[in-house]
């Protein structure tokens, strides 16, 4: 028999805490004790002496007074950004990206690694911690600010374990305890997650308005993702694996290739993948080089230098491709998922944003396929392409300061 679990009381306080402390996060002009009060439900007295407490604790600060017309003029509150910080990590086949994060969200120090897929994970996890030492070092915050590290990793993962389990472009990264092995080396909490989530985590974090409680990320990196947030909240699947969508049927899959896997054909992924565009550009002439032989990180580079041939009527028709399969993909997933804002964001995006963003949202809206009865808004994320990174480390963030209800169950 299912039972229901019980309250775990003392968890309340810090419950109460993470609301406040949210609250003066999301109020980004500030907010006043009393104001705290009325939008969180809580006594002005519960408010006054948890707040006491997060100031002494560097985390929350007085800015200044408000007039309100009427009395003394109210204390305001603001988040105090460098009162703690922490630091993402985002594993990525052709590149690892470091940064470090206050409060606030702001990346006030930021490394990138070359990765080596040749190398043992283990000999790249040990040189991970070694320049996530650094980059703290470096940037002259005290480490007794530092919260956690969060990771980001291509799936699937074991989030309950810590395990990266065998991401398909990671040579050699099969059941690696990644987690562990970063936190024993570091003497700091670890926390992993697919890296799709952590960027649509990002977008939520860094959403202190409240605005992307329906909202589908799709993820345009060395490898295609969606993140999703519904009703507010993150959907992560059964395993925390949700968001492969590469192989979602978007073109013709009857016909072969000589050299390709006909399963493949037709897959969103396989239309998207940046090795497939770099192949089609040197068979054109655009670009340089055997795209069977290249890196990845090579690969990075030549679409890179393909996209900016923008001119070209080659790279033109490489570009038309790409849209028509994502435009053909974001009808199924709005359809599917009731949505009402799509980000598109990763390091591969920003070539395709023009393109995407001019015709995609008519492609999709205008098809007698569509059965929605809203528009949905289709935007470049504003974080950037180390949207990945920076979500690992709102996944400290997110983990520590947001208000859980689940904290009150027994077990939790």
């Amino acid at each position: 028999m299912t039972m229901r679990a019980g309250s775990n009381l003392p968890a309340v306080g810090g419950y109460n805490q993470a609301v406040i402390l949210d609250a003066v996060r999301r109020a980004t002009e500030g907010v006043s004790r009393i104001e705290v009060a009325t939008s969180t439900g809580l006594s002005a007295q519960t408010v006054t002496n948890i707040v006491r407490r997060l100031i002494h604790d560097g985390l929350v600060m007085e800015a200044g007074t408000r007039g309100n017309g009427v009395g003394k003029p109210r204390t305001i509150l603001r988040l105090e950004p460098g009162g703690r910080f922490a630091v993402g990590v985002h594993l990525d086949p052709s590149v690892i990206t470091l940064v470090l994060l206050n409060l606030a969200g702001e990346v006030v120090a930021h490394r990138t690694l070359k990765t080596t897929p040749e190398a043992r994970a283990s000999r790249t996890v040990a040189r991970i911690a070694r320049a996530v030492s650094e980059l703290v070092t470096r940037s002259g915050v005290d480490a007794e600010r530092i919260m956690g590290v969060g990771i980001a990793a291509p799936g699937p993962i074991d989030t309950a374990t810590g395990v990266v389990l065998n991401p398909p472009l990671l040579t050699g990264w099969h059941d690696v305890p990644v987690r562990d092995e970063l936190a024993a080396a570091l003497g700091l909490p670890v926390i992993l997650e697919k890296d799709v989530t952590a960027a649509v985590i990002a977008e939520l974090w860094m959403d202190t308005a409240g605005e992307r409680t329906d909202t589908a990320f799709m993820y345009c990196g060395t490898g295609i993702g969606l993140g999703v947030i519904s009703g507010g909240e993150v959907l992560r699947g059964f395993s925390n694996n949700a968001g492969d969508v590469g192989s979602i049927i978007v073109g013709d899959i009857s016909s072969e290739v000589e050299g390709e896997d006909s399963t493949s054909r037709g897959r969103l992924g396989w239309a998207l993948s940046p090795r497939l565009m770099v192949d089609h550009a040197i068979e054109d002439g655009v670009v340089e080089g055997d795209a069977a032989t290249m890196t990845i990180a090579e690969v990075a580079a030549a679409y890179a230098q393909m996209l900016r041939s923008d001119d070209d009527p080659r790279v033109a028709r490489f570009v038309d491709a790409a849209v028509t399969e994502i435009a053909r993909a974001m009808l199924i997933l709005v359809n599917l998922l009731d949505v009402d804002h799509v980000v598109f964001g990763g390091p591969y995006f920003a070539p395709l944003s023009e393109a995407v963003l001019g015709r995609v949202p008519d492609l999709v809206m205008g098809s007698p396929l569509y059965r929605l009865p809203h528009e949905v808004t289709f935007s470049e994320s504003t974080i950037g392409e180390d949207v990945a990174a920076i979500g690992a480390a709102c996944l400290v963030l997110d983990d520590i300061l947001s208000p859980r209800p689940q904290a009150f169950l027994i077990g939790r």
